[in-house]
């Protein structure tokens, strides 16, 4: 990668970690623990860690016997990743391939990563690393349905900037159907139960919400948006998404995920 793009790319790790993770990751870290039921002295890797949130929060619940690994494909996140806590392990690595050994972890979690793996090679990866009576524990974005806000930021993009745009943007939420994810996990031949949870989007203001996503998602950070494309985006998204708007001009919404629990 040209030293160029990768600047570009933390550039966009660094929006996603200020805007993001506050937003909307960070509020998942405690029931994705406490449904892992991750305790002093475990091991836990933490796949598709992104800049790391989980594995943060899971540091303070193994303790100084325990220990966090976390695992990515984005050299940028990771570099990010890096920079807040230098002390936690960070990999470099697929979720389809796992550069680590059978039985090496108690724990393996993957905070909203599931929809961009090969998901059974990824699933299979996750129990092979995992311990006799380890536990997976995945999470996913709920369907668009059940979130409107991001229906109608979809929407606007789709109509501003094109279809690509659109589309980059909906893939978080492509397991958001319960059937679906479910299927996902009996065609990797993984009994898992399945369990829905709902949590609150806060973003600053209208434009910080639509320009986070601009320049801190990655499958949009590759779609080029030009300047007066990204204005007029905000002009209208102004009006657009007025009802989530509050009196303080922050943004708050309703946003849904599921749990999947497994234990090998």
């Amino acid at each position: 990668m040209a030293d160029a793009e990768l600047k570009i790319r933390i550039e966009a790790a660094t929006v996603y970690e200020a805007f993001f993770v506050p937003a909307l990751f960070g509020q998942w870290t405690t029931p994705m623990l406490d449904t892992a039921k991750v305790q002093e002295g475990d091991r836990l890797l933490d796949v598709g860690c992104g800049t790391g949130v989980l594995a943060r929060a899971a540091v303070e619940r193994v303790g100084k016997s325990g220990a966090v690994v976390g695992l990515d494909n984005n050299v940028a996140m990771l570099a990010v990743a890096k920079q807040i806590a230098p002390a936690i392990t960070w990999r470099e690595g697929s979720a389809e391939s796992l550069p680590f050994d059978d039985a090496s972890f108690d724990i393996v979690a993957s905070q909203f990563g599931l929809m961009f793996f090969d998901r059974t090679p990824a699933l299979h990866e996750m129990m092979r690393v995992l311990k006799p009576g380890g536990r997976m524990i995945v999470s996913v974005w709920d369907s668009l349905e059940r979130i409107p806000a991001y229906s109608i930021l979809i929407a606007l993009l789709q109509h501003k900037i094109g279809p690509r745009a659109a589309d980059a943007l909906r893939v978080p939420f492509s397991l958001g159907d319960p059937d679906r994810l479910k299927s996902v996990f009996e065609e990797a031949g993984i009994p898992a139960k399945m369990s829905r949870r709902q949590g609150t989007a806060n973003y600053p203001s209208v434009r910080s919400w639509v320009l986070t996503d601009v320049k801190g998602w990655f499958p949009l950070v590759d779609v080029m948006v030009e300047k007066e494309q990204c204005e007029d985006l905000l002009v209208e998204a102004e009006h657009a998404l007025h009802a989530f708007v509050q009196p303080n001009g922050t943004v708050v919404f309703p946003i849904s995920v599921h749990i999947a629990v497994a234990t090998k």
